[in-house]
């Protein structure tokens, strides 16, 4: 079988230089220093191709492409008055292929710049500089590059498969090593970057060459066939306020690469048939869910289409960057694990309010790593990928938890009575904040799943007690005053007040703000 390497891949995260807006226009900012009032605009771009050979005499050149754009269309010219072509395709260096030597490239600006500047000046048009160098290498340049980067989700995936009839050849392609030559391998389609890197590697044009030289051609062309298309200037794809105006597509299909709906997540290195040779029960692993909670397959196949195991080893290999299986999945403060990820969808507010005190209680034991590893019942792990699915489906559908206790069994109200020598007991709208809480995340299916039991999200408050209808009381572990012993465990006032006042923070409520919205002061 021959060896392929896949190169762009998915109009996926990256066809990314280009492709917007149906029209772009050079949004301009003003900055202004102690020094100078500064312009900023997204087309801006650094001429300093001279530090190939060696130290630059003079500071590098500050060019306005899409200036540059407007003023040659002016004069009925197009991007070919600046970039050669081969083969249809625009090449991305200015009047040239290759970087020969220094006066050579030297020469090419040099000349082709200060000509074109003349012959528009001899047509009594404005014009850009030609006499002082200064003029063009300028120390202390009068505007800078607001250029934002872009990325290629599924909304823009599916607008472009909608306007390619779903002939992912169109940019899809792998690379051959035998043969030398692109083709279409289908089913195998992955992003672009998978093969395209930052910059430029063997025969692989970088990222940004790749999206500018596919993109760009593909809309002028579009376009000159009076259809609708993608933006050919910079400020239409990497200007912050033309990003936001991007067409959104609510409720986008699910992509079609015969991807598993449940699958079962392995060590990658005990038999299919022999789940007793890992150390921990396996995970199912809800695969279509995931996908509808990303924008993009990168989130989590963040180099090639294949599963995790192939990369990171139970010990690490250079392929995957030397981190473990378990690193990746379990690694704490990263959004590149399973764990991390987890942890940040915490932090949206309808989660902080319990999540941001539960993670300086949490405690990783036995029971905490059954929540994902579960046991199948007859401890038979399927032989094929459709059986792991089935599996998969099943253990995930038992492990579903809906709601709370019945409303009936949650106390209305709490008198919480403890600062009544200066205040009226407050009341504590128990039953209704449960009732909030689990209406906040009655949608959530990460709650839904990690919820275990009924009792799970009572124990926000009842943080050091299991789960269960009646949970012991605040007073039970928080005496009055505080614990001397325990500098950690603050005394009965302070728990409610740090609780509470917590909460609200975490879940952006703004009130109650001052003591007498919760306790009435006494009449004295």
């Amino acid at each position: 079988m021959k060896k392929q390497r896949h190169l762009i891949q998915p109009v996926g995260v990256s066809i990314v230089a280009i492709l917007f807006l149906i029209t772009g226009t050079s949004a301009l900012g003003t900055v202004t220093t102690s020094e100078t009032q500064t312009t900023s605009r997204a087309d801006v771009i650094t001429i300093d191709i001279m530090t190939t050979f060696g130290k630059l005499e003079r500071p590098p050149v500050t060019f306005l492409h899409d200036k540059h754009t407007d003023a040659l269309k002016k004069m009925n010219k197009d991007c070919r008055s600046c970039h050669l072509t081969e083969k249809d395709k625009l090449l991305p260096k200015f009047k040239r292929t290759e970087d020969t030597d220094k006066q050579f490239v030297m020469d090419v600006y040099h000349n082709n710049c200060v000509a074109c500047h003349k012959d528009t000046l001899a047509q009594g048009e404005p014009s850009g500089p030609i006499n002082k160098c200064a003029d063009c290498h300028k120390k202390n340049p009068e505007t800078m590059s607001s250029r934002q980067p872009v990325g290629f989700d599924k909304s823009l995936h599916f607008r472009h498969s909608k306007a390619a009839d779903k002939k992912c050849e169109t940019c899809h392609h792998a690379y051959d090593k035998e043969t030398k030559k692109l083709f279409y391998d289908k089913g195998k389609e992955g992003t672009c970057r998978y093969c395209h890197r930052d910059e430029t590697e063997e025969n692989r044009m970088s990222m940004s060459l790749a999206a500018h030289s596919s993109c760009i051609p593909c809309h002028t062309k579009t376009i000159a066939e009076n259809k609708n298309a993608g933006p050919v200037q910079c400020a239409g794809c990497h200007d912050l306020e033309n990003q936001k105006k991007i067409k959104k597509v609510e409720d986008v299909p699910r992509m079609d690469r015969k991807q598993p709906d449940t699958v079962i997540i392995r060590t990658g290195e005990e038999a299919l048939d022999a789940p007793q040779t890992a150390r921990m029960d396996f995970v199912p692993f809800d695969h279509k869910t995931h996908e509808t909670k990303n924008n993009n397959c990168r989130v989590c196949h963040h180099e090639e289409m294949t599963t995790c195991n192939k990369c990171h080893t139970i010990k690490g290999d250079d392929k995957g960057g030397q981190v473990r299986l378990s690193q990746a999945m379990h690694k704490s403060k990263t959004a590149q694990s399973c764990v991390g990820c987890h942890e940040i969808m915490q932090q949206q507010k309808d989660c902080a309010g319990c999540h941001t005190m539960a993670a300086r209680n949490a405690k990783m034991d036995q029971a905490a790593c059954k929540t994902c590893h579960m046991a199948p019942a007859d401890k038979t792990v399927g032989t094929s990928a459709e059986a792991d699915a089935a599996m998969a489906a099943a253990l995930l559908a038992e492990r579903t938890v809906s709601g709370t206790y019945d409303l009936k069994d949650i106390p209305e109200k709490i008198a919480i009575k403890d600062l009544s020598d200066k205040y009226e007991a407050a009341d504590f709208p128990h039953r209704k904040i449960v009732e909030t809480l689990a209406d906040n995340i009655s949608d959530n299916k990460l709650a839904t799943f990690f919820h275990t039991e009924k009792g799970t999200l009572c124990q926000g408050c009842h943080h050091n007690s299991p789960a269960a209808i009646k949970p012991p009381k605040c007073g039970s572990c928080h005496g009055e005053p505080f614990d001397e012993a325990d500098m950690f465990k603050p005394g009965l006032v302070g728990a409610y007040h740090q609780q509470c006042m917590s909460c609200h923070e975490n879940m952006g409520m703004t009130k109650p703000v001052g003591c007498t919205e919760c306790h009435k002061k006494k009449e004295s």
